[in-house]
């Protein structure tokens, strides 16, 4: 007997503004559950996720958690006021006896127990609050985001803490790896909707396209009856008038619920259109060094990167990646070595804090008040590599609308600014791209278009990231840093950086790369029955059939109605009328007889 859920929420309705981000949604949460919740920024996520720590209140539904069950939920903007020390925040609660589990907790994500918290910084507050959840005794943990802010040796630990524990948790991360690695379930949060899928994250986009791809042909389907009914309704002749009422009826319930759907988000517009080129060398180091006190970046440094590469620099916190993009981009010098710098260089930069973007302006002014993007004053405008473009209209490529254009940045979301950043970027001509940190919130949609850009990119880019899966996909050379002043070059991406460092494990762990867990066994799903597949098959096949027939007598019609259009024929040929009308009509009669079998064989479907 299967154990009882740790968590229920039944028929929940949330809804801010005029859409519901949830509408009836129905889930549970069992013991050892390993999921993943997914959907598009924006689609309700970390409400969802409030919601299920019982942090939000919903409009209609039930949350029901199994007495003597508890959940722990990562705050994402904990409170520290009560506290001296982020020690003290995480072990408050605890036991004494128990004050190990914080210990080893914070000793996992390297955050000092001694750090007051008015001196800490965001990614530190971050980890305060990640500590805090897993020293903790519960039988769910929630997790928004956790990977954010911490670096690959940190992600790699946390991700051996959740293969390893027996605490089912629901997990929301950017980190493709990190989600195929760990997850067996996903929930997906989709224009209102929550859907179940018993696979983990690597399973979900084909999930994703087979049910966008089932959608399309119930659309078309709905489009085909609403048309062929259309017609009856104009055509057809009012005898048996009870029976035509009831279809007149169904034509006006299919078009209630074809305006019903709700259509699917677009993908933001992305675009990176590469200035005329640079030199063939975009940056030269040669036995670079540089330090900061005590503390070693780089010891004996040399690299060359070229016209096209795109070098992805990895590392632990404080490692010196940032500093290693300032050198190569000539903003630091070394403190000894050679770094020679490309001819023609137009870079432009994603900065991971966002500090380009004004909290207190307007979408529409931080483009149309752009000096860098060729307006100035008060302007609808907006230079689009050179081409002026209505603000309204660009910023919705990026997925905002019209109503959003004239609030506040500080109202976006991680995602939004991230896209209103990118905006930005992408209006202005480059062929160096200088992406610090560029995945961080944004969905699994617009990473992968963004990818696909970085991929198609006709100049050069330099990439600091934590995101393993995107390093894998985009870099052609990774750059490891490590304490003490180590940095090597690796040809490839992140995997090909493991393969060449064999046992050494990943960048700034101390631990070798430990296997995938082994995928849970399930029932097996039951095969169909062979009688209602070979149905299903002749009655496909009669569908097909008559569709053929349909656009044949349809063909007939048409040029019989063309015939017929000529004002002289009844006078000048009236047998040929005569003759050409029967068959009009015949025809429209077997059209008619064709669309009522048609419209019969797909309701039965």
């Amino acid at each position: 007997m299967a154990p009882a859920p740790i968590l229920t929420l039944a028929d929940i309705t949330l809804g801010f503004g005029t859409s519901p981000l949830l509408d009836g949604a129905n889930l549970s949460i069992n013991p050892g559950d390993r999921i993943c919740l997914v959907g598009r920024n924006g689609s309700g996520k970390s409400t969802l996720l409030k919601v299920m720590a019982g942090l939000v209140e919903p409009d209609a539904g039930t949350r029901f958690l199994r007495p003597g069950m508890a959940v722990g939920y990562m705050e994402q903007d904990p409170d520290f006021s009560a506290y001296g020390t982020l020690g003290d925040y995480v072990r408050d609660g605890l036991d004494p006896a128990d004050h190990f589990r914080a210990d080893m907790a914070m000793e996992g994500v390297r955050l000092s127990p001694d750090i007051a918290p008015a001196a800490a910084s965001g990614g530190e507050r971050r980890r305060a609050a990640l500590a805090r959840l897993l020293s903790r005794d519960v039988d769910l943990m929630l997790l928004d985001e956790p990977t954010n802010h911490l670096d690959i040796g940190i992600i790699s630990w946390l991700e051996g803490f959740l293969r390893d524990t027996r605490t089912a948790f629901v997990l929301i991360s950017h980190d493709r790896a990190f989600l195929k690695n760990l997850t067996e379930a996903t929930l997906w949060i989709d224009r209102g909707t929550v859907r179940r899928m018993e696979k983990g994250f690597a399973a979900f986009e084909d999930w994703r396209d087979k049910i966008h791809a089932e959608e399309d042909l119930e659309r078309h389907k709905l489009d085909r009856l609403i048309k062929a009914e259309g017609r009856w309704a104009v055509e057809g002749i009012s005898a048996r008038r009870k029976r035509n009422m009831g279809r007149v009826r169904r034509l006006q319930d299919m078009r209630a619920e074809r305006a019903a759907q709700v259509r699917r988000s677009g993908t933001a517009a992305l675009a990176f259109d590469a200035a005329p080129g640079s030199g063939k060398l975009v940056a030269e180091a040669e036995h670079v060094t540089k330090a900061f006190g005590a503390k070693v970046i780089l010891r004996d440094f040399s690299i060359r990167v070229m016209r096209g590469e795109t070098v992805a620099l990895v590392g632990e916190n404080g490692s010196g990646k940032t500093t290693l993009l300032n050198i190569l981009t000539g903003a630091e010098p070394p403190d000894s070595g050679r770094v020679r710098i490309g001819t023609g260089l137009l870079p432009v930069t994603f900065d991971q804090n966002r500090a380009a973007l004004d909290p207190d302006k307007s979408l529409w002014d931080t483009l149309a008040q752009d000096p860098e993007l060729g307006v100035s004053g008060k302007s609808d405008q907006v230079m689009v590599r050179g081409t002026p473009r209505h603000v309204v209209g660009y910023l919705k490529d990026f997925l905002f609308d019209e109503t959003q254009a004239r609030g506040p940045v500080s109202a976006l979301s991680g995602g939004e600014k991230a896209r209103l950043l990118l905006a930005r970027l992408m209006a202005r001509e480059s062929n160096l791209l200088i992406l610090d940190e560029p995945t961080n919130d944004l969905d699994v949609e617009t990473l992968d278009l963004l990818q696909e850009l970085v991929l198609d990119y006709g100049g050069t880019v330099l990439l600091v990231s934590h995101d393993r899966d995107f390093i894998d996909r985009v870099a052609t050379t990774t750059v490891a840093l490590e304490p003490g002043g180590r940095a090597t070059v690796y040809a490839g991406g992140w995997s090909d950086m493991l393969a060449q460092r064999g046992d050494a494990g990943p960048v700034g762990s101390g631990q070798t790369v430990a296997p995938k867990p082994a995928p849970r066994k399930t029932a097996q799903t039951p095969k169909p029955d062979v009688s209602d597949t070979a149905a299903r098959k002749v009655n496909r096949q009669q569908v097909d059939r008559i569709e053929k027939d349909m656009a044949r007598v349809s063909a007939e019609i048409e040029k019989l109605e063309t015939f017929l259009a000529d004002p002289d024929l009844f006078s000048t040929a009236p047998e040929k009328f005569e003759k050409a009308s029967a068959g009009l009509l015949e025809r429209q009669e077997r059209l008619a007889a064709l669309e009522e079998q048609w419209l019969e064989l797909e309701a039965g479907e």
